[in-house]
């Protein structure tokens, strides 16, 4: 008689390899979220004293040969250059996802994707509805859409670590699959007129960038001064300059070959992502994040119907797409919440997943590029709609921290000292043999303690 299959667990426990994975990506995430949390105060603080001055000429300071079509603000280098290694982080992990993660299994996909793809609609849906009756631009309808994976990391890292390894590698391939989304969308609404020429140099570039991987040809000097180019080519052709770091982080290979300890991906991605997280998007949110707060600009943040639908997008739309396509994929699939955890857990995180600081500053500045004072506004909307976010995921997580520090505690044991935690291994013989062994060497231990404590009590009954 055939078995029926398990079900899914939704937010189940990870294979091990893919624990130790998430866990390592997360710490650098953390530190680089923190970065840019300090990086987007510092903005926030220099743009709203009496230095403004020395900001405003400082992000619009223009460097780089004109003859080359590159004679940009320093602004303009930290959204169109530095942030393409961001996406060229992005596109490794989304590679790796595809071919050893969370994505590789289409059934196991479908959560994260639907959920990714709800919490993306939803709030496109709630600006368009807030700017529809207030009367004011669509154009904004994508700037709610994203979700900043190291600031919501950075949240996380000040709630506390207690949170199980299952719900935030969900949070990190949510994100992964959401930037994937952000990246088309770029790629399709905020494309300029096409420069022909200059992107079939930008794909020629691709192309001999990929055959180089596909012979295993080696060395940083082959590949950084091809990738500059490939940037300025793409810069120039008029589609967004990211675009080419997310294409040739797809391009590396993620899959280990016999003899290797790490594929080339994720060699490469070590080696990158501090300084995506550490440099490249800090300094992004520095430029980027110095807006005007004063007591009249937050108050239009939710009157203006532009900025009230980001607001809410953010806040709302976030939250509810996010939780809603992860209950219906649970609910007419096979897949099941993990028994350890509850409803609220996955809407407190589905919540964190609404501040969305990178990509929709940057996708704010790509909308409102004609009018510098609703593109500031846009920016003022996003700062509050992620600090709102923030605050209601820090109130809900923490109102479960004594459930989830129980979880990460069980989740981290390892009574027989072997460097692998025992939830992984408790189906192994082997295992149960060692704990055996510990157990009565505690046993013997206790036993010997006992009797020296009997003996001592003795002699201190014995007359003198």
């Amino acid at each position: 008689m055939a078995r029926t299959p398990a079900p899914r667990r939704v937010l189940g426990r990870l294979p091990l390899p893919e624990r130790t994975f998430v866990a390592d990506a997360l710490r650098t995430e953390t530190v680089g979220g923190v970065l840019l949390l300090i990086a987007a105060i510092a903005a926030l603080v220099w743009a709203n004293t009496p230095l403004a001055g020395g900001y405003d000429a400082l992000r619009d300071f223009h460097i780089g040969p004109a003859s080359l079509g590159l004679d940009l603000s320093l602004q303009h280098w930290a959204a169109d250059g530095l942030l393409a290694i961001f996406f060229f982080v992005a596109g490794i992990e989304l590679k790796r996802e595809l071919v050893a993660g969370e994505l590789r299994d289409p059934k196991a996909a479908a959560l994260p994707v639907i959920a990714a793809v709800c919490g993306m609609a939803v709030p496109a849906l709630v600006y368009v509805l807030v700017t529809t009756l207030g009367g004011g631009s669509l154009d904004g309808w994508a700037v709610p859409t994203a979700t900043d994976i190291a600031f919501a990391l950075a949240v996380l890292a000040v709630i506390g670590t207690s949170l199980p390894s299952a719900l935030r590698a969900f949070l990190l391939t949510l994100a992964v699959v959401d930037d994937l989304f952000a990246i088309i969308i770029i790629a399709i609404f905020f494309t300029s007129e096409l420069n022909f020429a200059a992107l079939g140099g930008a794909f020629l570039g691709l192309a001999v960038f990929w055959l180089l991987l596909r012979k295993g040809v080696r060395g940083w000097y082959v590949y950084v001064p091809l990738a500059l180019v490939i940037w300025g080519l793409m810069y120039n052709s008029g589609v967004h300059a990211t675009i080419a770091g997310v294409a040739m982080g797809l391009m590396l290979r993620c899959t280990r070959r016999e003899g290797e300890e790490h594929s080339p991906g994720e060699h490469i991605e070590h080696l990158v992502r501090p300084l995506s997280a550490g440099f490249a998007v800090p300094l992004f949110a520095l430029f980027s994040a110095g807006v005007s707060l004063s007591g009249g600009a937050i108050g239009e943040v939710f009157t203006r119907p532009e900025t009230l639908g980001v607001v809410l997008g953010l806040v709302v739309g976030k939250a509810v797409g996010i939780f809603g396509g992860t209950w219906l994929a649970a609910r007419f699939t096979k897949a099941e919440l993990n028994e350890d955890l509850a409803w609220p857990d996955v809407f407190a995180v589905a919540t964190l997943a609404g501040i969305g600081f990178t990509v929709s500053l940057l996708i704010g500045e790509l909308a409102f590029a004609g009018d510098p004072a609703l593109t500031d506004e846009i920016k003022a909307a996003v700062l509050i709609g992620s600090l709102i976010a923030a605050i209601f995921a820090t109130v809900l997580l923490k109102l479960r921290v004594r459930v989830y520090r129980a979880l990460y505690e069980a989740e981290e044991r390892d009574e027989d000292e072997d460097g692998i935690p025992d939830v992984y291994e408790e189906g192994n013989p082997e295992y149960h043999l060692r704990m055996a062994a510990i157990h009565e060497r505690k046993a013997a231990e206790h036993r010997r303690l006992a009797e020296v404590a009997g003996a001592s009590q003795g002699d201190a009954d014995r007359p003198a």
